[in-house]
């Protein structure tokens, strides 16, 4: 993966490449030449989908309420198992 900077680097000068190009290409074609561009680039980045993330962020959910149910068991055997504290009379 490239160092932030040098990743922006390279996507403007590859974008400066298209732009610069011949001036009477149609619209369609810069945006087809500029969505292949930023796939490229993006393609290069670590990321994840929208769809991904948000599952991801279900099974944790699920997994710190677990996580909070079994403290809590924990806790209760804990004190469960504790000796009782001796009393003064």
């Amino acid at each position: 993966m490239l160092a932030p900077k040098a990743f922006l680097d390279a996507l403007s000068d590859q974008a400066s490449r298209l732009f610069s190009g011949d001036a009477s290409q149609p619209r369609a074609e810069i945006e087809s030449q500029f969505k292949a561009l930023m796939q490229g680039a993006f393609s290069k980045l670590d990321l994840v989908s929208r769809d991904e993330f948000d599952s991801q962020m279900v099974v944790l959910a699920r997994t710190r309420a677990r996580l909070e149910a079994l403290e809590q068991q924990v806790a209760d055997l804990e004190a469960r198992m504790a000796p009782a504290a001796p009393t003064q009379d």
